[in-house]
């Protein structure tokens, strides 16, 4: 395999589209994509031709709009480039219209009350930034998703949004430093952990099937604890798959660079090289149903969800964040002397002041019934967002807030020891993986996003309140005569007032979430009470103020996160209660009956024979299968009082009343499960699954 040639050649990308475009057309569409210009339609037709002759060219016959509707989810609807021409023949054909818009049967999409759910039609527009590519015989269009009346239903077209609204004000803080550029674009690296487990031991589990969680399981009697499986040697099998995944990732031109073994046992991460953020977005959501696909042809399954099993660690998703102009500028690169750099600086007060001002909106926009199982679990950063910047900037800030000198923190030279060593260099700062939102430095992570994110959502935020923070510096800024006076003046102001955001030690010590609320930081443990402070006027209000959402595409956001919250743990506590009452109760009940049937045989053989340990654990399971019924009917019972339609209050009773029901029937099977017979228990284990590739 020659991967230079491979690489994106299932991709209608920059090379293609010199050969195969006009030059004028080539330049026009290049400028669209490139500086942000108006996409000019007259060149939407010979666009549209020279991609079908492509895309037939690599055996496709259909073509779709590719789009990412509020499920969270990719969809697509397929139609063929045949169109008849006369005498029962047909030729291939993609007009310029067809390539440019489309139209969707809108009705069955969540809107979150955006559009009258009567009103059907909806309409897929191209996204000429992200190239289109061909998969299995079709030609996917990258396209945004409005209803028929304008509103968006999707996430492509408010990331879109906030990157222009951040390109306009980073333009504008640039200019009062005399830095002129045609465009400030936001990169993204979301690194990808995930579980690969055996297909036969998924089919055996409902739980896996229905929810993509084991909803019962008791702890496996050898996890993580030797730490043995993080960069361990690869299976054989896990190998084969990761080649054949970076394989099909390559030839669609995404970036992936890294593959390991993660921390859990039958966990692993896949880590790409950043791009332009709604490029990386597509690549991540492609990314994520390649590892799917390609595991189903290795009699694998990939499990995408935040925390698969209990006692182990989740899956998470890091989003490396940064800008940078068109002339390669990097706003987040602090250079030798971060002291000096005064650019640097404002820009990362900004960050500062946005995270600060609008942490809520930020844990909201990574919050699923799912991740609320990591934040604050010692595998993942806390609920609590905070900004951890290192030694080094930690300083800096530290000097600008407390009036001191900067004493500088210069990175040095490592060594292990030993002549034959190489000198390597050392970065002027530690990592700290407790952090949610963390300087690592040239760019910030991103910790709290679940595995299975579709990270528009998350950079939409993070572009908007940075481009909010710009808006407001500029605002001040523009038209001083002293800006070198008038910027340091907002930086040690803006420093102060959102010093508070600021943790560089340890989130998962027992000291920092009595400190976080001494600071008045906010601490949302579970989605219910997370995506409550979306309705908050001042976190609708910045993302109108910006042009991203209107104030009622706001509300259907938080609306479809909190009926989508509900649904899944509907689900989860319905296949729950079904799983107990026909397999687990049943099970229990025949083993007791066995161990009962084994103590009447040895009674019969002969009196005297002892039969304690058999009554023990009769009386264990009986008292255990008593217990489980009742917590199941409880269970059960405070479900069927939940207005299901009513999503406020049904997501506050799901997470405060559901979920607490649910831990305590979880509990009282697991235990079960450790006291009845192997060959009893209706379910792999833990050891099955985890340990079965």
């Amino acid at each position: 395999m020659n991967l230079p040639e491979i690489f994106g050649e299932n991709v209608f990308n920059d090379r293609v589209q010199k050969e195969r475009l006009p030059k004028e057309v080539y330049k026009a569409l290049r400028a669209t994509i490139e500086s942000g210009k108006r996409l000019d339609a007259s060149i939407a037709g010979p666009v549209a031709a020279a991609m079908k002759d492509w895309a037939v060219s690599k055996g496709a016959t259909h073509y779709t709009h590719w789009f990412q509707p509020l499920t969270g989810l990719t969809a697509e609807k397929h139609d063929s480039f045949i169109e008849p021409d006369g005498d029962d023949s047909v030729i291939m054909r993609l007009t310029g219209k067809c390539l440019t818009v489309g139209e969707s049967d809108a009705s069955s999409f969540p809107s979150g009350g955006s559009r009258a759910t009567y009103m059907a039609r909806g309409y897929t527009a191209w996204d000429p930034t992200s190239p289109a590519f061909v998969k299995d015989g079709t030609l996917y269009i990258p396209s945004i998703f409005v209803s028929y009346t304008g509103e968006t239903l999707d996430k492509k077209a408010p990331l879109l949004r906030s990157m222009t609204a951040l390109n306009i004000q980073a333009k504008r803080i640039l200019k009062v430093f005399g830095i002129d550029c045609k465009k400030v674009s936001t990169t993204v690296g979301p690194e990808q952990e995930y579980f690969i487990i055996s297909q036969k031991q998924y089919e055996k589990r409902k739980d896996l099937q229905l929810t993509g969680r084991t909803l019962f399981g008791a702890k496996v009697t050898r996890g993580q604890e030797l730490e043995e499986h993080y960069y361990g040697a690869l299976n054989p099998k896990i190998a084969a798959y990761m080649r054949d995944l970076d394989n099909e990732l390559w030839k669609l031109g995404i970036l992936s660079k890294t593959k390991h073994n993660e921390v859990a046992p039958a966990q692993h991460e896949m880590a790409p090289i950043y791009t332009t953020s709604n490029v990386a977005v597509d690549g991540n959501m492609l990314t994520m149903e390649l590892m799917k696909t390609v595991a189903q042809r290795h009699g694998l399954v990939c499990l995408l969800h935040e925390k698969p099993f209990k006692g182990i660690n989740g899956s998470g998703k890091h989003n490396n964040f940064s800008m940078s102009t068109d002339g390669g500028l990097n706003l987040l690169d602090p250079g030798d002397h971060p002291e000096t750099n005064t650019l640097f600086k404002l820009v990362l007060t900004a960050i500062i002041k946005a995270v600060d001002d609008y942490q809520g909106i930020l844990r909201a926009s990574v919050a699923t019934a799912a991740n609320d199982h990591r934040l604050g679990a010692d595998e993942a950063p806390p609920a609590i967002v905070s900004v951890y910047l290192g030694d080094q900037i930690g300083a800096l800030v530290d000097s600008i807030v407390n009036g001191k000198d900067y004493v500088p923190v210069k990175a040095g030279k490592g060594s292990i020891g030993v002549p034959e060593s190489p000198i390597f260099p050392k970065d002027a700062t530690d990592r700290n993986r407790t952090s949610p939102f963390a300087f690592t430095g040239n760019k910030f992570e991103f910790r709290m996003l679940g595995s299975a994110a579709n990270v528009a959502t998350p950079n939409t935020v993070i572009n908007t309140i940075i481009a909010d923070a710009f808006m407001q510096f500029a605002d001040e800024l523009e038209g001083k005569e002293n800006i070198e006076s008038a910027v340091n003046e907002l930086i040690e102001r803006e420093l102060k007032a959102h010093y508070r955001i600021i943790y560089n030690l340890d989130g998962y010590g027992p000291d920092w979430e009595p400190e976080a609320e001494r600071r008045g930081l906010l601490n949302h443990k579970n989605t219910a009470d997370a995506v409550a402070v979306r309705f908050e006027d001042k976190n609708v209000e910045v993302f109108v103020r910006q042009g991203v959402y209107t104030k009622q595409e706001a509300f259907a956001r938080a609306n479809i996160q909190l009926e989508n919250y509900v649904k899944i743990i509907n689900i989860e506590a319905l296949t729950m209660i079904k799983m107990a009452q026909q397999d687990i109760i049943p099970a229990i009940s025949n083993y007791v009956a066995s161990l009962c049937s084994t103590v009447a045989i040895k009674q019969a053989v002969n009196a005297n024979i002892p039969f304690d340990t058999e009554k023990e654990i009769i009386t264990k399971l009986a008292t255990l299968e008593d217990n489980l019924y009742k917590a199941t009917a409880k269970l059960e019972a405070d479900l069927a009082k939940i207005n299901k339609e009513e999503v406020i209050s049904a997501s506050q009773a799901m997470a405060h009343i559901i979920v607490p029901d649910m831990d305590a029937v979880r509990a009282i099977a697991d235990e079960a499960e450790n006291i009845t017979a192997t060959s009893f228990w209706p379910f792999p284990s833990y050891f099955d699954i985890l340990y079965g590739v």
